[in-house]
């Protein structure tokens, strides 16, 4: 019985630890945002997303967010359009690993560059977080990393993948969400700890 519930608590602890490790990328920022005046790709390509992590898309009520496939997004049609977002506020869980197609269905936009590919990579083991910019401050998960993966390089016998760029969030939200799901997580393995 012990040992079913240190198990149980381990597998707590790793999804408590792995869900504050999770970012959240404005997009566009900083500097930009969802609109046609920013570098959309240049964005996405200087990011790593990670499954879990999270797209939030701020903008008017004259745009919003159209998820569709590579054809649609390479067209700017959104005749088959997965997914239609608006309100002005809309963040898109990054739940599995793959490429996503995000155009502004607003006429016109997404082929004067309001169109974003998102590539996500499934998630490794220990994922290191750089510091934000705003705040300076690591997270508390982050090891220095042992090897980082390239596209081109071939992966090791368990490479841990790290983070090449800062995530563009919103650092408060961010470190806040990390400490709560740290403190969360501590306290939750003191708890399992001391009640063997």
């Amino acid at each position: 019985m012990a040992m079913l519930r240190i198990v149980a608590s381990l597998a707590v602890m790793a999804m408590i630890i792995n869900a504050a490790m999770a970012a959240t990328y404005n997009v566009g920022s900083p500097g930009g945002s969802w609109d046609t005046s920013t570098d959309l790709p240049s964005w996405s390509s200087s990011k790593t997303f990670l499954v879990g992590d999270s797209l939030a898309f701020t903008y008017p009520s004259n745009h919003d967010v159209v998820e569709v496939p590579k054809t649609d997004y390479d067209s700017c049609q959104t005749t088959n359009s997965i997914q239609t977002y608006n309100g002005g506020n809309t963040i898109i869980p990054l739940s599995s690993p793959g490429k996503r197609y995000f155009i502004c269905g607003t006429f016109g936009h997404c082929s004067q560059g309001m169109k974003v590919e998102i590539d996500t990579l499934a998630a490794s083991t220990s994922p290191t977080r750089a510091p934000t910019p705003e705040t300076g401050i690591e997270s508390p998960h982050s090891p220095a990393p042992s090897h980082v993966v390239s596209p081109t390089e071939s992966p090791s016998l368990s490479p841990s993948l790290s983070r090449s760029a800062n995530p563009s969030s919103s650092s408060a939200a961010t470190l806040a969400n990390t400490l709560i799901g740290s403190t969360v997580g501590f306290g939750f393995a003191m708890v399992m700890l001391l009640s063997l």
